[in-house]
């Protein structure tokens, strides 16, 4: 990369993403004394093995990425299918499990699913923007999308499934299409969303249930919620201290590392800290939508805003889902909960996001 491309980086993004990193490993070492900072340390080498794949991302560019985006969709489209048949594990097949290897196909799908659909909607909007309005297209766009998501669904794994709605909203947004698809899926949306909710498992029903009232089930479903709310509002303003709160040390806070570290932040280090990182999301998803404005194609703008949408969607669920005012989805912190298909996939979406930077024209927006 020249010295031109690094000049016109947008390095806020990165250090945006530094800061979040260094606050989840030093949550990570403190909920994780009673076991010898086994996942800190683990975090840490995931952090390691991130870095040259973060590199190859920002370096190479994503025109050239682009190019496999065909490939890499249809191998995790396939691995996707294969996960449903592998171990059941706390209610969902999602994992795959090498010896003591473990990773989440759905995580990696993220870049995949966003990269290829960058790749179709400039193949479908080659002669103009509108293009996208033909029915034929659109409808093709949305089969891309929605074909992932309807597997994750079946794992179940509703957050990961989400984030990818997520991602397909803020895609289509920037793609100009009509205000009656929109509402056409407003109203689809109402009638579908009562249907799916009634044919989902069991476990997953409960989950909404004990959101609205985990008072009902305090010693069983309603427990974690419950204690995440009690962790937060014991940190106050400015926690209970670095390796001192009540919840997090002993034990009652589940689980602290992944689905409520912000909970166990809240408890040891105050709402200061836990508006602190609200404030740096912020920040770093405005910097990712500035960056898809300012793309030099449409390729950019796409990748951009989808990723945008991925971590809206994570900041806002997992953050969210601690205070209780969101259903428990089990969705991580990007950065900051702990987790090595997280952190790789996160490091290879802002490196995709420099890279786009790098090569952008600042004074031009698209519309």
């Amino acid at each position: 990369m020249n010295k031109k491309l690094l000049k016109n980086i947008d390095w806020g993004v990165l250090i945006c993403s530094i800061i979040l990193l260094i606050i989840g490993l030093i949550a990570l070492f403190s909920t994780t004394q009673n076991t010898d900072h086994d996942e800190f340390t683990k975090q840490l080498q995931w952090f390691g093995i991130s870095i040259p794949f973060f590199i190859a991302a920002t370096v190479i560019d994503y025109n050239k990425i682009t190019k496999f985006a065909p490939l890499a969709y249809g191998v995790f489209m396939f691995l996707l299918v294969i996960v449903l048949f592998t171990q059941e594990v706390n209610g969902a097949r999602s994992w795959f499990n090498i010896g003591s290897f473990s990773f989440q196909p759905s995580e990696f799908a993220k870049i995949a699913v966003i990269l290829f659909s960058a790749y179709i909607l400039n193949i479908l909007q080659a002669r103009n923007k509108k293009e996208i309005n033909r029915p034929l297209k659109l409808l093709l766009y949305l089969g891309i999308m929605i074909a992932p998501i309807g597997l994750i669904i079946i794992e179940p794994d509703l957050g990961t499934a989400s984030a990818f709605l997520f991602a397909t909203i803020f895609i289509l947004f920037t793609t100009g299409i009509n205000k009656k698809y929109l509402f056409a899926a407003i109203i689809l949306t109402a009638i579908f969303v009562p249907m799916i909710y009634k044919s989902l498992p069991s476990h997953a029903v409960s989950r909404f249930e004990i959101f609205l009232h985990p008072e009902t089930d305090p010693r069983g479903a309603g427990y974690n919620i419950i204690q995440s709310k009690l962790a937060i509002g014991s940190g106050q303003i400015f926690g209970m201290g670095f390796l001192q709160g009540n919840q997090t040390q002993l034990g009652y806070l589940h689980p602290k590392t992944t689905d409520f570290i912000f909970a166990a932040i809240g408890e040891e280090m105050g709402f200061v800290m836990g508006a602190a990182i609200i404030v740096v999301y912020i920040i770093l998803i405005t910097k990712m939508i500035y960056i898809a404005k300012t793309a030099k194609d449409n390729i950019g703008s796409y990748i951009a805003i989808g990723i945008a949408g991925i971590f809206c969607f994570h900041m806002i669920e997992n953050i969210g889902m601690t205070m209780g005012i969101l259903p428990i989805t089990g969705v991580p912190l990007p950065f900051v909960s702990y987790g090595g298909s997280s952190l790789l996939t996160n490091f290879i979406c802002i490196g995709l996001i420099l890279n786009i930077s790098a090569r952008r024209q600042k004074a031009i927006f698209i519309e």
